[in-house]
Order: C-alpha cells, then sequence, then structure tokens
C-alpha cells in the first residue's frame, strides 16, 4: 500500500498536531480526513526523534482501526507513554521530528533466512515476552540478521539467541517517512 506524497504529508501533520496539543493542553484535537487511503485500516509506528537520538516510538499491528487514527493514537503515546523516556515537555516541542512507519501485516516465518535485514521489521513472541523493532534499525546499526533477531530479543526482555528455541518470529514491511 503505497501511499502518495500527499498522503504521507497529512499523516505527518495529523501527528504534530496531535502531540503539540497533547503535550500542551492534555486533550487529543479532532482530526478528519478525506484521503480514503487514510481511512483503511493499518498498523503503524511513530517515532519522535530530538536532535539525532531517539526521544520516543510506539506502535501496533491492529489492522481494524483507520491508519490516520492509528498515527494519532501512537504519536499521543510516543510522546507521553514510552516507558523508557520522562513524557515530551512543551518547550521540547520545538525539537522534535516525527518519524512514521507504515506497516504490511505480520508474517509468520520458520526459516531465518526469509528475513531481509533492512527491509523487513521483526516482531518476537516467547511465552509472555514480545519484542519489536522496525526494519530501519537494522541499516541505522548496521546489524546482520541474526544480531537483528538477537537485538529483538534484548528488546523483549530474552537472552541473547532465545529466538532460536520456541519462539514465534514474524517480519512485517514499513513504509518509513518523516518530517524534513
Amino acid at each position: 500500500m503505497p501511499l502518495a506524497d500527499a498522503e504521507k504529508k497529512s499523516l505527518l501533520n495529523i501527528a504534530r498536531l496531535v502531540v503539540e496539543t497533547y503535550v500542551r493542553e492534555r486533550r487529543m484535537p479532532s482530526v478528519e480526513v478525506t484521503q480514503p487511503a487514510l481511512m483503511e485500516g493499518h498498523g503503524a509506528f511513530v517515532s519522535l526523534h530530538k536532535k539525532s537520538g531517539l526521544r520516543g516510538c510506539v506502535g501496533k499491528f491492529d489492522f481494524d482501526t483507520p491508519l490516520y487514527k492509528t498515527v494519532a493514537e501512537m504519536a499521543v503515546s510516543a510522546a507521553t507513554q514510552d516507558s523508557r523516556f520522562s513524557p515530551v515537555t512543551p518547550n521540547e516541542l520545538g525539537d522534535i521530528t516525527i518519524e512514521i512507519s507504515a506497516l504490511t501485516p505480520l508474517k509468520e516465518v520458520s526459516d531465518m533466512s526469509e528475513i531481509i535485514t533492512g527491509r523487513h521489521g521483526i516482531y518476537i513472541v516467547k511465552g509472555f515476552y514480545r519484542g519489536v523493532l522496525l526494519p530501519q534499525v537494522a541499516v541505522e546499526l548496521g546489524l546482520g540478521r541474526e544480531e537483528f533477531l538477537d537485538h529483538t530479543c534484548l528488546k523483549a526482555g530474552l537472552p541473547l539467541g532465545a529466538w532460536k528455541k520456541d519462539a514465534k518470529i514474524y517480519t512485517f514491511e514499513a513504509e518509513i517517512f518523516k518530517e524534513e
């Protein structure tokens, strides 16, 4: 589902509006869209960056919610509920840039050679543990396939190599775009 440039711009504008409104006023603004592609059910992650560092990243694989609503919800969550960071403050808003990853559905893999680093993100499930890394993480960190799987295990709270036994591994792709 490639998005048109205008649709990407709309999603980035929605994310910016909801983050700024929620951080300043603690309320969700009303958002309306007319583009049919943004009303389709879709999973997404929203990443907030401050200077060159991550400032928040939250997403979901739910394909029942319209994409624009998922982006709005995940943008606010990235700004206020990512447990790795304190909530974004009004003073930081000018330094925050927004990146959106619109996701394809999850596909379970049994052969790790199916995973293409830089193209696929990974979602790993083992018992009560779950972890996900977006496709761009492998590129940003220069990870090979096994290193990417290991990093996803660490993100899930699992030891290195836990993906090798009794773990369910899913891949997905993402259309990634960000504010300039």
